[in-house]
């Protein structure tokens, strides 16, 4: 069985090379199709979506919902296979495919050491590409279950100026030694991690399980909070570092992590189609709430 699943495996990462060499047009309508695809034969994912965005913007008709569950489909799907482009086409095509402004926001003239803010778009693979081109960074990575996607996924994301990528069982420790020896640390603060370390705090008005990271790590080091907003467009994708937060971190971690709440939220209003609302955002719940995925 483990010899079969490797199998199908290979031929799934040998049908994704032979995508990368298609211009990017001709990628993203393959993109639209599998999406397509999805959206009708991903039944539970699109029930996680669909709750997502009914509880993220009740004030949108289920007709407006329908349309941006829709699009959402697409652009993860022409995502999806624009990795293909990440792990190996030629640093060349990706600087003319991959727009990046903001670089002087991760300069480290005043000695301090930074905390770049990934919110979760479906253009973040290209925005840690993008960022890799400039600055050696330090991230932390979830092991796949599967061991050929797994070794794909490292080996796309160590392409360029060696980057110290960490599994998340490793914890923080070896990721605070590298931001105070001057890498940027590339992190993800916006998904279910469960109640361990993290609190409740609202997104788009729903309390959510939320990390506490972006607070702890930047009071632990004294590190800048540079936000990284990835947009994926016709031409490829444009990364946009943003200035580092103002007068963060505040006096306390709770006040602190709703305010990062809000500023995904006021990015996710811009693109709303482009944020991963496959993953079950509020699966955990505070004390005595019922569960809001059927499953």
């Amino acid at each position: 069985m483990i010899f079969l699943q490797n199998l199908f495996s290979r031929l799934g990462v040998a049908a994704l090379w032979l995508l990368h060499g298609l211009p990017l047009p001709l990628l993203r309508g393959v993109g639209w199709m599998l999406g397509t695809a999805l959206f009708y034969g991903g039944r539970a994912r699109r029930k996680i979506a669909r709750t997502n965005l009914r509880l993220c913007f009740p004030d949108k008709s289920e007709a407006e919902r329908a349309r941006l569950l829709k699009r959402h489909f697409t652009c993860f799907a022409q995502s999806l296979l624009d990795r293909s482009l990440l792990w190996w086409a030629s640093r060349e095509r990706l600087e003319r495919l991959i727009q990046l402004s903001g670089a002087q926001h991760l300069q480290r003239a005043d000695g301090c050491p930074t905390l770049i803010l990934a919110p979760h778009f479906v253009g973040l693979d290209a925005g840690g590409i993008a960022v890799a081109f400039e600055f050696s960074v330090v991230s932390v990575y979830s092991n796949q279950k599967n061991p050929v996607f797994d070794a794909l996924f490292l080996a796309g994301r160590q392409r360029f100026n060696a980057p110290v990528l960490l599994s998340r069982q490793e914890g923080m420790r070896r990721a605070l030694k590298a931001m105070r020896q001057g890498l940027p640390f590339y992190y993800l603060p916006d998904m279910d991690f469960g109640r361990k370390e993290s609190i409740f705090v609202p997104f788009f008005g729903v309390p959510a399980a939320t990390i506490t990271g972006v607070s702890r790590l930047a009071r632990a080091t004294g590190a800048k909070v540079v936000p990284c907003i990835a947009r994926l467009t016709a031409t490829g994708y444009a990364i946009d570092l943003l200035p580092p937060l103002a007068d963060f971190p505040g006096e306390d971690i709770a006040a602190d992590t709703g305010r990062i709440n809000r500023f995904i939220e006021s990015q996710v209003l811009t693109m709303p189609e482009q944020y991963y609302w496959l993953h079950k955002r509020f699966k955990t719940r505070p004390p005595g709430e019922a569960k809001l995925y059927s499953s």
